[in-house]
């Protein structure tokens, strides 16, 4: 009994060593994300000894990255009653909580993690940190501060070296996260992931040429280590944004890099929907759409693929596929919704209410109208993709609809196009009131005035503005506001010189601008008013209105 006893405690040692090289294995799979491949280990460990807790918890994180976090719970959950390492999976429940904005329920989960910790652990403190910075709503000044506790027990230790450099890094502190990504791999010149993150503060400084011999110098130590690709393909699809001279020849690059990133990692779902947000950026429609088709295949209830099958059905020229497929996605309940899915959806309705003969469906385009509004209030950045819209409608003289897509142009300040789009929604408005047959709009009108005067402030030099905002005040029966923006246009071109006062267009709006003003004079001030005829006269000496008007007034 004696013999089997002690055979059977070598059997069981010899089982723990194997089980924790797998654990460790997996630890590598998630760190090369390799997730199926990591989930295919642990599943196999979990399954076999129900008493490893650390096996739960890392099955559980898989989960997370992989953004299903109901999985995540259930392994978090069996993962308690392991007989060891139970206790991390607390961490695991606490990053759940963070999720769900419940900082007070995650602290107290991470608490009950740490009760559990020796005087010279230090781990807990690492996956705590780690789940600060991995929730959907990161905290890296707390993940900071655990960290420096764990630095207190082992301030030398390449993992919260490099947990502190990415903590550091989304901080926005990136003097400290270089110094700590530098240290771990100097610790520890196994720690790929340190190495690469150099790579990754040049790629943030836009100092492209340096980044990608970071990387080169990361292949050259370890060239089966997929994620280095997808830094690379990252930094060529900036690269090729902030050199458009080289963006056809980085954005080929960018695509090919990510291809071997997919094929070095996994054709998991999650990685195949890493890779269509990829695709996204970098606008291959194409291959967006073969994705997603691939995508549909492997799981046909994922909501997540209806927006990639829309967004490409859309630019590939599939204009009810896209309305389609978007309209199942947002009218989903639970589906998370991004300000891109309201912008696509409205741009596909704006396709469908344009009709052959170029009129429109008004029920559908405002409809239209409101997704992309709805877009832009979640993400005022989208303001610089309509003006072509706006433009299009305006250069088919639809004023009304066109200033109703400027209206949401202007909304944000920041944009590039601000200046211009504010012009073409003041145009739009004062148009759409001159037009045959209109009713005048006063509270439009109004709106007008402020879109010139928003361009004004922004570029007084422009000209034109004045001309049209005149005209504007002209519409709304205020003289006295009418002729002072047409006194500053005349004061303005004056300025600029003889060469600018010969041009045609500049002779015909002093023309304008003198014969509205002396009219704005008649009635209150007759000697002016015969005054600027006259100035209509100088530069017109046949023109018939100033003519006639003088002669009434006399």
């Amino acid at each position: 009994m004696k013999k089997i006893k002690i055979l059977s405690l070598a059997f069981l040692a010899s089982v723990s060593i194997v089980q924790g090289q797998d654990i460790s294995q997996a630890k590598k799979a998630i760190d090369a994300e390799q997730f199926e491949n990591a989930k295919v280990t642990l599943k196999s460990i979990v399954k076999s000894d129900q008493s490893e807790g650390e096996a739960f918890f890392l099955l559980g994180n898989v989960y997370l990255f992989q953004s299903i976090a109901d999985s995540a719970k259930i392994a978090y959950d069996k993962g308690l009653n392991a007989k060891k390492e139970a206790h991390l999976n607390y961490i695991g429940l606490g990053q759940l909580s963070l999720d769900k904005g419940d900082l007070a329920g995650a602290n107290a989960k991470f608490e009950l993690a740490k009760k559990e910790m020796g005087r010279r652990d230090f781990q807990e403190y690492v996956y705590i940190a780690r789940a600060y910075m991995n929730s959907t709503n990161p905290n890296y000044k707390n993940a900071i501060a655990t960290l420096d506790l764990a630095k207190e027990r082992n301030g030398e230790e390449p993992q919260v070296l490099l947990a502190l450099g990415d903590a550091f890094y989304g901080d926005k502190n990136q003097n400290d996260a270089y110094r700590c990504y530098r240290n771990a791999f100097q610790a520890d010149g196994s720690l790929i992931r340190a190495k690469m993150q150099l790579g990754v503060l040049l790629k943030g400084a836009k100092a492209y040429t340096e980044a990608v011999g970071a990387y080169d110098d990361v292949i050259a130590a370890s060239p089966s280590y997929g994620p280095v690709y997808r830094e690379l393909a990252e930094t060529y699809y900036l690269w090729g944004n902030n050199q458009p001279s080289k963006y056809d020849e980085y954005i080929k690059k960018a695509l090919s890099y990510y291809e071997k990133y997919m094929s070095m990692t996994d054709y998991s779902l999650a990685s195949r929907m890493r890779h269509a947000d990829f695709l996204i950026l970098a606008k291959d429609y194409k291959a967006l759409e073969i994705e997603a088709n691939k995508m549909k295949q492997l799981d046909k209830v994922n909501p997540r693929i209806l927006r990639y099958l829309g967004y490409s059905a859309y630019e590939n020229g599939n204009i009810e596929g896209a309305i389609k497929s978007l309209n199942s996605y947002i009218n989903t309940p639970d589906n998370k919704i991004i300000a891109m899915d309201y912008m696509y959806l409205g741009l596909a309705k704006m396709k469908i209410a344009t009709k052959a003969d170029n009129s429109l469906d008004l029920a559908i385009f405002n409809e239209a109208v409101e997704f992309i509004k709805k877009a832009v209030d979640m993400e005022p950045s989208l303001t610089t993709e309509i003006g072509d819209i706006g433009k299009k409608l305006y250069e088919q003289k639809m004023f009304k609809e066109a200033s109703a897509v400027f209206e949401i142009a202007t909304s944000n300040k920041e944009s590039k196009n601000y200046l211009l789009d504010n012009f073409y929604l003041g145009n739009s408005i004062y148009f759409d009131n001159t037009k045959s047959g209109a009713v005048k709009d006063t509270i439009a009108l109004k709106k007008a005035d402020i879109a010139f005067g928003n361009v004004i402030e922004a570029s007084p030099a422009t000209q034109d503005v004045y001309v049209y905002r005149a005209r504007t005040q002209s519409l709304l029966g205020n003289d006295e506001l009418m002729i002072k923006y047409y006194q500053q246009y005349v004061d303005l071109v004056t300025q600029k010189g003889p060469e600018e006062l010969a041009k045609s267009t500049v002779v015909s709006k002093l023309i304008e601008s003198f014969n509205t003003m002396a009219a704005g004079y008649a009635n209150t001030d007759k000697v002016k008013a015969v005054e600027f005829f006259n100035k209509t006269l100088a530069i017109d000496p046949t023109n018939a209105y100033a003519i006639q008007s003088i002669k009434s007034l006399k």
